[in-house]
């Protein structure tokens, strides 16, 4: 009976090449493989023609979806090799790791012990009597050290002694790109014996208990009668599962450790999250390049700088035979000088950058990209056991043709086409769920019967797609529960009319009815004025989808009319006693609330808003910008023109007004822009006047609300303003109110007045 334990490293090609050929030379008759116990049931789909690297085995808890963790597999990786090995030699193959039923059950516990001695330290600090507890509040620079060195990655000193500043450069050329590799695997054993024995050991429980389960389950391998055991291992594990302790002591860790229910499943995986800035762990800075030596080991850089040059050629950028020649020839010489065995990747980036990219690096950024990192996606069967919500989801996907791609994919989406019209409600339905694979951006032109949409998938969709599936078996289904529920918990007018507004494209019937009840029951019981104008143009803009996506918008229109006459009552009041803040606020609702009644184009409410304005704008107490803004809206809406808006603008802009009243009327009135004064010449005659006649003191109080209403103009509108200014050409008259005056009778009033004012007679 003989053990094999085969140290390697996550992901690398070299490690993955010794595997296999060491696997074909010893003919194991089991294969025990780093990794969740609970997944060996789907390892037979290992070999199914349709599952295709890179892929992750998920492991989840059904009752908590976001419990999870992925375990990755790339072509290249030494795990995904051994169990190709073992499937297709009919050996068993089975994994070995702590099971990750007990590891979260573990990770919960750590968890609720942290938060609890969080509260404890919060209400009252906790003072320790034991000495070496004490102790660790104080550590010294010896113990700091020790500190860092545990965090440190251990291969680092083995670079360091070979004289590499680069741990991963280091194992790469020694045991990644290297071909003649026998008695590699002692070698890494060895390597790992001395790191362990020297270096200060981290008490870390999990990876003791992780330890403590391989090496029973070698144990049990071995009861098994099982001759000849490989063990494929991560290379830190590989002395202390050759060195075994006795067995009594593993059990006696491994033994109570608590439980909770896991589910496993294969799902795609990215090479982006293959990579070691994703967070992964066991993360790798080049997957393409990785996948590139493994498949061809013995390439001398040449089969590399043409990828390099095709990738160029597709760009448009010139790039010759020569070139590749020469940057081939310039990465040897680069190999040669710092004494490697064959150019690595660093030195065939750097004869790219000096080649190819004339040293410009955003040309290197997109070889990094497109080839160093790849955006390879992974494909798993489409029967494999998977969540009845997954399922619908895929089988959406392959029916709108809406492929999941690690690299964004644009589509422009035609309403008025049924397949564009179904792809745009699944997209939809799935933004409701929190699954962001998609995201809608607005489309220049007019009508709403355009969607343009951006989707790039993330593995970890399928984390929220269980999670989601809770809430039912189809997309529909889960959508539809998911809002109802969401609106129930958050009982806010303004966030169930989102919900509304979202759920009418993702075409929700009962959802929507569940919606349409709910606003209408918050709006009767809300008495906020400005909280229901906050969400009037949302619900009108639920009522534009009636006409392109063939739903009954118009189930909406009724809780519309009877809000905005609620509104319609009440603002006049609310425009009463106000500061500037909340005036600059309500003046940008009252322009919301225009746009909105104006896309009802529903003469009774129209009526019933304009009179609304009138009142708001002849009010003497309401605050003066919302009274000129709603003139200014009234005369855009030709309800004040001529000599009735003059006379509004004079009576605002008299001097017997205080000077920033009438300031904050004129921003107000002005609001969005000036034409309306370059071509009324009255209008601009009152403000004229108004300045000129304003005080020094009186001018300089109202300069920052003439400087704030004039500085939101255009350069344009500005200039001219300006000009007209220094022409001069307007006129320093008063204001004639009426052309049909009697001038007559005016003049039989004069000699009343003069002796009113004390010129009779008898005056002079």
């Amino acid at each position: 009976m003989s053990t094999h334990i085969l140290g390697i490293r996550h992901h690398g090609p070299g490690s993955a090449r010794n595997v296999k050929n060491f696997l074909e030379e010893i003919k194991p008759d089991i294969v025990l493989v780093e990794g969740p116990p609970e997944a060996d049931e789907i390892l037979q789909w290992a070999v199914h023609n349709e599952l295709k690297p890179p892929v992750a085995i998920l492991c989840y808890q059904p009752d908590d979806p976001k419990q999870a963790c992925f375990y990755p597999f790339a072509e290249f990786s030494p795990e995904w090799q051994a169990i190709l090995y073992a499937k297709q030699h009919n050996i068993h193959v089975r994994f070995m790791d702590l099971p990750i039923a007990n590891q979260f059950a573990l990770e919960k516990e750590n968890k609720k012990q942290v938060d609890e001695n969080a509260d404890s330290d919060s209400v009252e600090p906790k003072k320790s009597t034991d000495t070496n507890e004490a102790h660790t509040d104080v550590i010294t620079d010896k113990e700091e050290n020790i500190v860092q060195s545990i965090k440190r990655n251990p291969i680092a000193y083995l670079a360091d002694a070979a004289g590499y500043d680069d741990a991963e450069k280091w194992w790469e050329h020694m045991f990644e790109y290297r071909n003649n590799n026998e008695q590699v695997f002692d070698a890494v054993a060895e390597a790992m014996q001395t790191l362990r024995s020297h270096l200060p050991q981290e008490d870390n429980k999990m990876e003791v208990l992780r330890e403590a389960h391989m090496r029973k389950t070698i144990r049990q391998a071995e009861k098994e009668m099982f001759q000849n055991i490989a063990v494929i291992c991560g290379a830190w594990h590989a002395p202390v599962l050759k060195e075994m302790p006795k067995q009594k002591e593993d059990n006696d860790l491994l033994k109570g450790l608590p439980k909770e229910k896991v589910a496993c499943t294969w799902v795609p995986w990215t090479y982006g999250r293959l990579g070691s800035w994703s967070g992964y762990g066991a993360g790798i800075h080049s997957p393409g390049w990785y996948e590139h030596t493994w498949q061809y080991a013995n390439d001398d850089g040449t089969r590399w700088m043409a990828k390099v040059a095709a990738l160029f050629r597709k760009n448009k950028m010139d790039t010759s035979v020569a070139h590749v020649i020469e940057s081939v020839r310039l990465a040897d010489s680069l190999a040669a000088l710092r004494n490697l065995s064959k150019a690595g990747l660093e030195e065939l980036n750097e004869a790219t950058l000096s080649v190819l990219c004339n040293g410009e690096n955003i040309l290197l950024n997109l070889v990094h990209d497109e080839l160093m990192v790849s955006n390879k996606i992974g494909e798993v069967p489409t029967d494999i056991p998977k969540p009845p919500l997954q399922v619908d989801i895929e089988k959406l996907q392959k029916r709108l043709r809406l492929p999941a791609t690690a690299d964004f994919k644009d589509y422009t989406l035609d309403l008025r086409k049924e397949g564009d019209l179904e792809r745009s409600v699944f997209l939809h339905r799935l933004k409701l769920l929190n699954i962001g694979w998609g995201a809608n951006t607005n489309v220049s032109g007019k009508g709403t019967f355009k969607e343009q949409w951006r989707l790039q998938w993330d593995p970890n969709f399928s984390i929220e797609i269980i999670e989601k599936g809770a809430w039912g078996n189809t997309v529909e289904e889960a959508a539809a529960q998911f809002v109802i529920h969401y609106a129930k918990e958050n009982n806010s007018l303004q966030e169930v009319c989102i919900l509304l507004q979202q759920s009418i494209p993702a075409e929700l019937s009962r959802a929507i009815d569940s919606l349409i009840s709910q606003v209408n029951n918050l709006a009767a019981a809300s008495a906020d004025t400005i909280q229901l104008m906050e969400v009037i143009p949302d619900l009108v803009s639920v009522s534009r989808y009636g006409n392109v996506r063939k739903t009954d918008a118009a189930l909406v229109t009724g809780i519309i009319d009877s809000m905005i006459t609620r509104i319609c009552v009440s603002l006049p009041a609310a425009c009463v006693g106000i500061d500037e803040d909340a005036a600059q606020h309500l003046v940008n609702l009252l322009f919301k609330m225009n746009d909105s009644v104006s896309v009802l184009q529903q003469d009774d409410i129209s009526k019933l808003w304009q009179e609304t304005l009138l009142v708001i704008a002849k009010n003497n107490n309401a605050a003066p910008a919302v009274a000129g803004y709603a003139t200014r809206l009234l005369s855009d809406g030709k309800i004040l023109t001529g000599d009735d808006l003059v006379q509004a603008f004079y009576y605002s802009m008299s001097v017997a007004n205080a000077p920033g009243m009438a300031a904050a009327w004129l921003e107000g009135f002005l609001k969005g822009s000036g034409t309306l004064l370059l071509l009324d010449e009255g209008l601009w005659n009152v403000v004229n006047n108004w300045v000129a006649y304003l005080r020094e003191e009186e001018f300089i109080q109202v300069l920052p609300l003439l400087r704030r209403t004039f500085a939101r103009y255009s350069n344009s509108e500005r200039k001219k303003l300006g000009e007209k200014v220094v022409s001069g050409k307007s006129s320093s008259a008063g204001i004639v109110v009426s052309s049909t005056l009697a001038v007559e009778r005016a003049k039989q009033g004069i000699p009343v007045m003069m002796q009113l004012f004390g010129y009779g007679a008898n005056n002079k």
